[in-house]
């Protein structure tokens, strides 16, 4: 059996994308040596700062 993680990932998301997309998604993965997963978690990580660094910006 594998070993027990800290905080583990149950909840499965899935996404229709382009051929283009798909790609791109490809292209990542080989450069950076990460999963879809990770590049995927990244992603949604730079844009939640992006956002809120936008949000601060606007309350200034």
């Amino acid at each position: 059996m594998g070993r027990m993680r800290e905080n583990p990932r149950y909840n499965v998301i899935s996404m229709r994308v382009s051929d283009e997309e798909r790609e791109q998604l490809e292209s990542l993965v080989r450069r950076t040596h990460k999963s879809v997963s990770d590049i995927m978690r990244e992603a949604m990580v730079a844009l939640t700062l992006q956002l809120d660094h936008r949000d601060l910006r606007k309350a200034a």
